[in-house]
């Protein structure tokens, strides 16, 4: 907004103006002459903050969990989300937000157990991170999950989950919870048989995808999740075709998860991409309108977050506000994992770009965020 007069400053500090501000806020009303400088920012001003979660931390706690807590015995996910310190002032549970829009967690299941089918009007996605042998069950389809999938599971579907391997699961777990929270669009229904029984083969859209990027005949106006799992070897042969070519200075070898269908992102409001960044690769800094919560799968760095240095190994989790400064420096050869609500920003015609212009396009260190079990 312009900048106040002072005399204009006086006269809204007056007792006048108080008395007033007073008086109909006893009614449930509102001055807006008051509140437009604070909720009409000229950029965005996010309540959420920049984090970091420790792979220590986050496998200590989901141990100590898995001795409380089975899915018969009141746990049925057993799963720890990444609440954001900035965003805990919204009740009940801080809308269990990571960013503005976005919920992430880590979620376990142990050998022989089975986390009852549900579904609900939050979309979903799946990182595998840890383990084998377990799956997901979509509306019918038993889908096994290995190390490096990336799996999407849209509103109103069917899933749950099963594990007939002999080691851990652990995976990453996103969904837009905070988002259909705010707006009043929660609904949530269990199955009736607890977890559902197949009606397809196994891995059955994994098989009707086998080619890659080529489409079925017949699927040109499938909308809703036609390819439910995305295997880690073409993900990784994705990125492999990408170092052919000079990497972007802002994400390194990137590809972003899409349907095969529409050509639009895997989830309809989550974006998914994998990124490379080679040893010694020092990205530019740039900022978005879009908020991100990245996954360490492979390797170790640092993210500079609006001055501040969040030192991250494989295991780790941190998330990037909206419109916050960023740019990533590694030390090994590492993958990043992450989500973003740019579909949502995007819906709303919001999303803005811009690079960050002094400094051959790198932010000065002014602070360095120190994480729990590091």
């Amino acid at each position: 907004m312009a900048e106040m007069k002072e005399e204009v400053k006086q006269f809204m500090s007056s007792d006048t103006v108080k008395d007033f501000t007073k008086d109909i806020q006893q009614y449930n009303l509102g001055p807006l002459w008051e509140a437009i400088p604070e909720i009409m920012n000229k950029t965005p001003k996010p309540q959420a903050e920049a984090y970091l979660w420790s792979g220590e931390l986050l496998t200590k706690k989901l141990m100590e969990a898995a001795q409380i807590f089975t899915p018969e015995r009141g746990g049925e996910r057993r799963a720890i989300y990444f609440q954001n310190p900035g965003l805990t002032y919204r009740q009940p549970w801080g809308w269990a937000s990571t960013t503005q829009t976005l919920y992430a967690a880590v979620q376990l299941l142990l050998p022989g157990e089975e986390a009852p089918s549900h579904r609900h009007t939050q979309s979903a996605i799946r990182f595998i991170t840890d383990g084998e042998g377990a799956y997901t069950i979509v509306q019918g389809e038993r889908i096994y999950m290995r190390e490096g999938d990336f799996l999407t599971t849209p509103k109103n579907l069917w899933h749950g989950h099963g594990h007939v391997g002999n080691k851990p699961m652990i995976w990453m777990d996103a969904l837009d919870i905070p988002t259909i929270y705010s707006i009043g669009g929660t609904f949530f229904e269990p199955h009736k048989d607890g977890l559902q029984q197949p009606n397809v083969p196994d891995n059955f859209s994994e098989l009707r995808y086998s080619g890659g990027m080529v489409r079925p005949v017949g699927d040109a106006n499938y909308t809703i999740a036609p390819l439910a799992n995305y295997k880690w070897n073409r993900t990784e042969e994705a990125i492999k075709g990408l170092m052919n070519f000079d990497p972007d200075p802002y994400e390194g070898f990137a590809i972003e998860y899409i349907n095969p269908s529409t050509g639009k992102t895997a989830n309809p409001t989550i974006g998914s991409r994998m990124q490379y960044l080679p040893k010694g690769f020092h990205t530019k800094a740039h900022r978005h309108t879009h908020s991100t919560i990245h996954h360490a799968y492979k390797g170790s760095g640092y993210t500079i977050i609006n001055g501040v240095r969040f030192d991250w190994k494989k295991g780790d989790y941190f998330v990037i506000p909206n419109w916050a400064w960023h740019e990533h420096v590694v030390s090994e050869d590492s993958y990043l994992f992450s989500v973003n609500d740019l579909p949502i920003m995007d819906r709303f015609e919001l999303e803005q770009e811009q690079a960050y212009d002094v400094d051959n396009g790198h932010q000065k260190i002014t602070g360095e965020f120190k994480a729990a079990f590091r």
